[in-house]
């Protein structure tokens, strides 16, 4: 399945499959996307599949609104493996 994402304001779907063979995508999408907001919004609950790269892309836009002091919001149920990083993040 392919990527799509819709926005409205600063409000964000993923739906489809997030891989490395569209990573390009997600990342030119998001790519400054702090530059001009200090709140982002993320749906994964239409995400199909994610392999490690697109929990990688997902966590580097974590990173950069630490990094930035902005708010990033990811919400749905999405995939199990993009949760498990997360929390393997977090107690680390």
């Amino acid at each position: 399945m392919n990527l799509e994402i819709t926005h409205t304001n600063n409000y964000f779907t993923v739906k489809g499959c997030l891989d490395r063979h569209n990573i390009h995508l997600f990342k030119k999408q998001f790519r400054n996307i702090f530059r001009n907001t200090n709140a982002v919004t993320v749906s994964i609950e239409n995400l199909t599949s994610i392999d490690r790269y697109g929990v990688n892309a997902i966590a580097q836009l974590h990173n950069e609104a630490l990094v930035k002091n902005k708010r990033l919001s990811i919400i749905g149920f999405g995939q199990s493996n993009l949760f498990n990083h997360f929390k393997t993040e977090e107690a680390a």
